[in-house]
């Protein structure tokens, strides 16, 4: 039998592939109402994304070889410590650049995958990704109020309450709503249960991630194996989940409907063979230019967080550019 790698190993794995996902989803071009390689905003500039992927690289390390002790016996599911290391990451990420919330989506997708990888890593030579899911369902369910408090106090740092909004249950910006979580119990899957229809980050987790798994991941694969070219892979990626679940950051933005007409744009891209045609580059080009003529209002953000957590899958997996 072939010994499972070890915890360093482990740590190193994941934390590469977390970081590597992050700086090929920004990478990506021309990725319609994004900040890619070609592209910044008056706010925020590509290098400040690259900053930003490399600096949440050591918590996804925490996070990878404590879900390792948890599979080994030394820590339980609920002790590997999800909220501070997502509390860790968005810390560091700003500490590293000044461009404000460059990957906050980001963190909250890939802290359980990290952890779970180590999990499954701890007694497998390699990752199945049936395998990995169930372990990801589990250290979602194992997810604690602690963790809860971490994620808030993360998503405060991080996020204006322009793009958050108000909720009537568990608003992240009511101040009562820490003193409940504690009071309560509140676990991340109950607060998650009840943002998860505005909120595509929030979905994942109460379904076990099942964009990233069935939609993002399969669709980038098969791209990447018919063109060979992982910019085109990525930016199809990007188009196609953008074509299936409208945005829910543009939808609290800017309305239900602007979140159906981006699809919309996203659907015709594609259609017309995206990057991989002339006439589908100049639509896919066409359609970067009018997102970002909408000053934000328009940037498709949760669809870059799927993109990238997409490619962590592809990536711990075994691929490599």
């Amino acid at each position: 039998m072939t010994p499972s790698p070890s915890r360093s190993d482990v740590g190193d794995l994941v934390e590469r592939c977390a970081v590597l996902a992050s700086l090929l989803e920004v990478s990506g071009y021309p990725k319609p109402g994004n900040v890619h390689r070609t592209r910044d905003t008056s706010k925020t500039r590509f290098e400040q994304f690259l900053a930003g992927a490399v600096a949440i690289g050591p918590a996804m390390k925490e996070l990878a070889q404590r879900g390792y002790d948890a599979g080994r016996g030394h820590l339980g599911l609920g002790e590997i410590g999800l909220g501070d290391q997502i509390l860790r990451a968005v810390r560091e990420a700003g500490a590293w650049q000044g461009g404000g919330n460059v990957n906050l989506g980001i963190i909250l997708l890939l802290s359980p995958l990290a952890a779970a990888s180590g999990l499954h890593l701890s007694e497998n030579e390699r990752i199945d990704l049936c395998r990995l899911r169930r372990d990801l369902g589990r250290i979602i369910r194992a997810s604690t109020p602690r963790d809860t408090l971490g994620i808030y106090r993360a998503i405060r740092i991080a996020v204006s309450p322009r793009v958050l909004g108000r909720v009537e249950a568990l608003d992240v910006l009511d101040d009562e709503t820490l003193t409940r979580v504690e009071k309560e119990g509140v676990t991340p899957l109950r607060v998650f249960e009840e943002c998860r229809r505005r909120d595509s980050i929030c979905e994942e987790w109460v379904t076990d991630f099942s964009i990233t798994f069935t939609l993002g991941y399969p669709y980038l694969k098969g791209v990447l194996g018919e063109t060979g070219d992982i910019n085109t892979a990525v930016v199809h990626t990007y188009l196609h989940i953008l074509s299936r679940v409208p945005d829910s950051l543009i939808e609290r933005k800017s309305g239900k409907e602007a979140a159906l007409r981006v699809s919309r744009m996203a659907i015709e891209a594609l259609e017309e063979g995206g990057l991989t045609t002339p006439e589908g580059r100049r639509r896919v080009l066409e359609m970067d230019e009018e997102l970002h003529k909408a000053g934000g209002d328009l940037n498709p953000g949760t669809t870059a967080d799927l993109t990238a957590s997409s490619l962590y899958l592809l990536l711990i997996e075994g691929w490599r550019p």
